[in-house]
């Protein structure tokens, strides 16, 4: 059984949102293949997004893509890994951005 989102969970009784188009400022976005660029689309969104951008990478993407996307990350702060941990139920060492952080040796902690 799927665990339901947190706070977005109702996604689906906004299928018509589009995404700020602010997020992705530095692309041209008449041709802009958001299939092909969904780790950018979803980073961006966990980073920068309102609730509406939310909808739209869950609408666009579903649950396990923007999962997938999340595992994929090559960076999260803290906070932002955290908040997508829970609200996904992600395990932080499943999550890229984790284990790079993890690899990384830590100037005061070494």
């Amino acid at each position: 059984m799927q665990r339901k989102i947190m706070y977005f969970g109702d996604y689906k009784n906004f299928p018509d949102v589009i995404l700020n188009p602010k997020l992705l400022w530095e692309f041209n976005l008449s041709d802009f293949d958001y299939k092909e660029m969904r780790n950018i689309v979803v980073q961006r969104v966990i980073e920068r997004g309102w609730p509406k951008d939310w909808y739209f990478i869950l609408n666009q993407y579903g649950i396990d893509g923007v999962k997938l996307a999340i595992k994929n990350l090559a960076y999260l702060n803290d906070k932002d890994m955290s908040f997508v941990s829970h609200q996904f139920n992600i395990p932080l060492t499943s999550m890229k951005c984790y284990e790079k952080k993890q690899s990384v040796n830590q100037h005061w902690n070494s």
